[in-house]
């Protein structure tokens, strides 16, 4: 079930990244141009930000925004041992076993940045020599970007790389063009990349053994896991315990004048993240599983205190009013009546990997102290 909502969430976030681009996202403070809040800039701890009495009473919108562009690797160039021999994943989660020789020149693709991100967590940031157009982490900005608009892989432009190896997850494609570039020997690795907690640390494991070095791999999802936990109960510290004061949460997946409504529930990551910044997911109430087209009559039977979106999804509306008055039956819920949105940038809200718990923490910054600075 749950590859089947990685390719669907793939299928949904290519359309809107291809509609209004990929920017970065931002790391001011400042306000959008729906005078929605951003998170603070500041690394205080959750405990000691000026959070919400009644988060429930409060209206706006709000901006979610990662607090660091980095990631502090667990080694710097931790020992390998090559070759190595790894599954390489069909879309129907068969595997075929593929040899690594040599992983001096790697490129890392996919949707979200995800396979980037982890590699500089494992510590072989150096080896990369092409990203993703999603990838933001200031020290492979240079890199050469090996997708287009919409995440169209360019084959060319890898091949040109003369790469080891191409790590991707099947999410940017199309697939046979990636699949072809093994006709000019370079060797291809399609890792399983589950939009969740546990999916970030197998991710790690995935990867640290496609460099031959699966100590590694087990340091950084180890540390996934234990940063998520512990910062899972500093939100529950200022988040709401009663079951009838905590935020009812819906993820809306919205993408301009395409008029393309989702709603995202069971095994989509939304619910994770929901669930995670002490909200109760009411996709997953009503017993949605996935991703599916958003009726009226759900979201009004739902009625959420409080709305998530991705930054350029509610851009390509017009913003909060244009979204209100496009869709009346959102702006008679709890959250439309209180303009109640959290936004943040597309390729990052659902990108599970070794930055969960810093995602979680700008989430909870937007929800809970929304104006502290």
């Amino acid at each position: 079930m749950r590859r089947r909502v990685a390719a669907g969430l793939a299928t949904l976030l290519a359309g809107s990244l291809l509609l209004v681009g990929c920017a970065a996202p931002s790391s001011s403070g400042d306000a959008d141009a729906d005078g929605a809040a951003s998170a603070p800039a500041s690394t205080e701890p959750l405990a000691d930000l000026d959070t919400l009495d009644d988060p429930k009473a409060y209206e706006g919108p709000s901006t979610a925004v990662l607090q660091h562009t980095e990631i502090e690797p667990v080694a710097e160039h931790p020992g390998q041992t090559l070759p190595a021999t790894v599954p390489s994943y069909a879309v129907d989660g068969s595997s075929t076993d593929v040899t690594i020789e040599r992983t001096d020149k790697v490129v890392a693709a996919d949707l979200g940045g995800n396979i980037s991100v982890t590699v500089a967590g494992l510590g072989f940031a150096d080896s990369l020599v092409g990203v993703d157009q999603s990838t933001t982490l200031e020290s492979l900005a240079d890199l050469p970007r090996v997708t287009s608009g919409g995440h169209t892989v360019n084959a060319e432009a890898i091949i040109d790389l003369h790469p080891d190896v191409v790590i991707t997850d099947g999410s940017v494609g199309p697939r046979d063009v990636v699949e072809q570039l093994q006709d000019v020997g370079i060797t291809v690795v399609f890792v399983q990349n589950d939009p969740s907690f546990a999916g970030a640390e197998a991710l790690a494991r995935q990867i640290a053994a496609i460099y031959g070095s699966p100590e590694a791999g087990e340091q950084l999802a180890e540390r996934i896991a234990g940063e998520v936990e512990a910062k899972i109960a500093e939100i529950a510290a200022i988040a709401p315990e009663a079951e009838d004061e905590k935020l009812r949460i819906a993820f809306v997946y919205l993408r301009g004048s395409a008029g393309v409504y989702y709603l995202f529930g069971k095994e989509s990551g939304a619910d994770q993240l929901i669930e995670a910044v002490g909200g109760i997911d009411v996709a997953t109430e009503m017993g949605w599983d996935g991703m599916k087209p958003m009726t009226d009559e759900a979201l009004v039977k739902a009625n959420p205190d409080l709305i998530l979106v991705m930054s350029h999804g509610i851009e390509s509306v017009g913003g909060v009013d244009g979204l209100l008055e496009e869709k009346p039956a959102i702006a008679v819920t709890t959250a439309g009546e209180h303009r109640r949105f959290v936004d943040m940038e597309d390729g990052t809200v659902l990108s599970f990997g070794p930055r969960s718990a810093e995602i979680l923490d700008a989430l909870a910054r937007a929800v809970y102290a929304p104006e502290s600075r």
